[in-house]
């Protein structure tokens, strides 16, 4: 799978190196303009250009498949409707689900490849049952949040082979083996967020969400006006705009079926447990289990109770639609979006 950045175009130049028959696919998941262009997109048109460059260096063919419609349909709709929802997505999780690890899997299948390589960095490792999905060796690179729904299936076909390295590894490789990737900027923003203001985004395909409502506190009693329930999440202190009030306060919740934003001081924001929708297994979750409930979040501890997930102390800022994502050791077990919580404040 080759993007047209450093990291999947260090994977294609390995696999050839190793001998490998390999051929590069390069996906065209848009083509917004400006966005195709700027510094720090991926997949769209300077990007596919510099695919095809380094697919010609190491002489291996090299495809484009025009997945916009698909993206379309899997991402970006599903992207504005979790905001529409009040909740918070996590865009890079739902495009591995589908774009990546459904339809090019399917499609590496046609072409009679033995695996599909990626340049995320996590590790595959050989496992009694198995492909299991570890954590990349660069904690500040480690990816494996973005891949919980990685089936097992899926797992057994792919192969990561930056896992092992660190980012500076990677682009020493890339100098070695003459790409002219090497020193190409990495992908910052979401891939489809021109400037990172998704609000726009948003916007531009459902201006509806783009309507005026109340800021309240937790009794209910007007605090405010917002421009939109889409510009807030759960956590968010920025953008409240709420002046003369005893103490700072953050978003603690969306009311999206009264266009209203939930205002309320920081230990509001404490969350005892969290319900996964979609839980995938990828492994034993009886040992100690460490979660992550944001992709920079810290490791915490927790337990597994059917699709409950009891954090051992309260997080802060857990907002419905991230992922939570669990982990034995360095091993991804499980992962699910979350879409309840239970205050830590009733269970005290």
């Amino acid at each position: 799978a080759m993007s047209g950045g450093v990291d999947s175009s260090v994977v294609a130049a390995i696999a050839h190196a190793a001998g490998c028959d390999a051929v590069g696919i390069t996906l065209q998941l848009y083509d917004q303009g400006a966005a195709a262009r700027r510094p720090g997109a991926c997949c769209a048109g300077a990007d596919i250009r510099d695919a095809r460059a380094v697919a010609e260096r190491l002489g291996i063919p090299h495809f484009v498949v025009d997945m916009e419609s698909r993206f379309r349909e899997s991402v970006i709709d599903n992207f504005v409707e979790s905001y529409a929802q009040g909740r918070t997505p996590v865009p890079c999780v739902e495009c591995n689900r589908t774009v990546k690890f459904t339809d090019l899997i399917a499609l590496a299948r046609d072409l009679g490849a033995t695996a599909l390589l990626t340049g995320h960095y996590v590790q595959r490792l050989d496992g009694p049952a198995g492909g299991e999905l570890h954590r990349g060796a660069d904690p500040g690179k480690d990816q494996s949040y973005f891949l919980w729904a990685t089936t097992q299936g899926q797992l057994d076909y792919l192969r990561f082979p930056l896992g092992a390295l660190a980012k500076a590894e990677t682009r020493a490789l890339a100098e070695a083996f003459g790409l002219v990737v090497a020193a190409k900027p990495d992908s910052q923003d979401i891939c489809f967020v021109p400037g990172g203001d998704y609000a726009a985004v948003v916007e531009s395909i459902r201006p509806d969400l783009a309507s005026p409502g109340d800021i309240v506190d937790q009794s209910g009693r007007v605090l405010g006006r917002h421009n939109g329930i889409h510009r807030f999440t759960v956590g968010q202190r920025r953008g409240l705009e709420l002046g003369g009030q005893a103490e700072p306060l953050y978003v603690v919740g969306i009311d999206a079926a009264r266009g209203q934003v939930i205002a309320g001081p920081r230990r509001a924001l404490a969350v005892a447990a969290a319900r996964l929708d979609g839980l995938n297994r990828l492994g034993p979750c009886d040992g100690p289990l460490m979660v992550k409930v944001r992709s920079m979040a810290p490791l915490a501890p927790a337990r597994l109770e059917g699709d409950w997930l009891h954090f051992a102390e309260p997080q802060y800022g857990v907002a419905p639609g991230q992922a939570a994502v669990a982990y034995v050791g360095n091993r991804l077990v499980a992962g699910g979006t979350m879409v309840a919580t239970t205050p830590a404040m009733a269970t005290a």
